[in-house]
């Protein structure tokens, strides 16, 4: 089984805007309604399983949450579930906005 990969905020950038990503808010309701990554799916206990249903495990996942920690878990989580290539966001959605403040 392959491991998850952590990257940057800058990486996660790049690899948005250089091809098809999924992105994954594991943040609660109230923080991702307050601003989240441009289309990013908010991931919570009720829609996890029709994620995993819908989601085309061949295109890189990339996972974020507050501050890199809890998407970490996540991450490890979706490597078991099939998916093919999965990344933790490090710094998490608190850094990305310190980077991109427009989110």
């Amino acid at each position: 089984m392959t491991a998850f990969k952590r990257i940057s905020v800058q990486q996660t950038a790049d690899m948005i805007n250089s091809g098809e990503v999924t992105l994954a808010d594991i943040r609660d309701q109230i923080s991702y309604l307050n601003g989240h990554i441009e289309n990013a799916i908010h991931l919570h206990n009720n829609n996890i399983e029709q994620f995993l249903a819908d989601t085309d495990k061949s295109t890189p996942l990339i996972i974020y949450c507050y501050h890199g920690n809890s998407s970490q878990q996540a991450a490890q989580y979706f490597t078991s579930e099939g998916f093919d290539e999965v990344y933790s966001m490090d710094g998490g959605f608190e850094v990305w906005r310190s980077i991109f403040p427009s989110a």
